[in-house]
């Protein structure tokens, strides 16, 4: 398996930031950053009927409730933003993301050999009631994600 640097916190953007790079094609990653049944085999379950910008779903984890998710802006098979609710003290608002706090997490794809680079970066944050703890726990879990996403795809090639 490719060893990854770990997520990183820019604490001066409020963002999280992880590159990583997977032995699997540019069109093998996007499919897994995209498709809804890939993505929740790495991910949180994804229910999200189509890629389009605006498109939106949810996403939920064991013991979680739906979070909302929607497509924010797709560039492929070199970018997809998306957008969900990211404030525990909020989870019983609507699911009008717009009225809800919410971050924004990008991949980005680049080919790199015979492999690709993928970076995600999340941003947003000053909009959540706890910006600090939520920045810790989202670099923590793009690094558990991350490298269940790799294990995934060199696991298939």
């Amino acid at each position: 398996m490719t060893t990854n640097p770990r997520s990183v916190v820019d604490q001066d953007a409020l963002a999280v930031r992880r590159t990583i790079r997977i032995a699997a094609s540019v069109d093998k990653v996007w499919r897994a950053v995209t498709e809804p049944e890939r993505i929740s085999q790495w991910f949180g379950h994804m229910v999200l009927p189509g890629d389009a910008v605006g498109v939106q779903g949810t996403i939920t984890w064991p013991d979680g409730p739906a979070i909302p998710i929607r497509v924010e802006e797709i560039d492929p098979p070199r970018m997809v933003s998306y957008r969900w609710a990211n404030d525990e003290t909020d989870a019983t608002v609507s699911d009008d993301l717009d009225a809800r706090p919410s971050t924004v997490f990008t991949f980005t794809l680049e080919p790199v050999g015979e492999g690709t680079q993928l970076t995600v970066v999340e941003s947003g944050f000053e909009a959540l009631s706890d910006p600090a703890t939520t920045l810790d726990d989202h670099r923590e879990g793009w690094d558990g994600e991350l490298d269940k996403l790799v294990v995934l795809l060199e696991a298939s090639r």
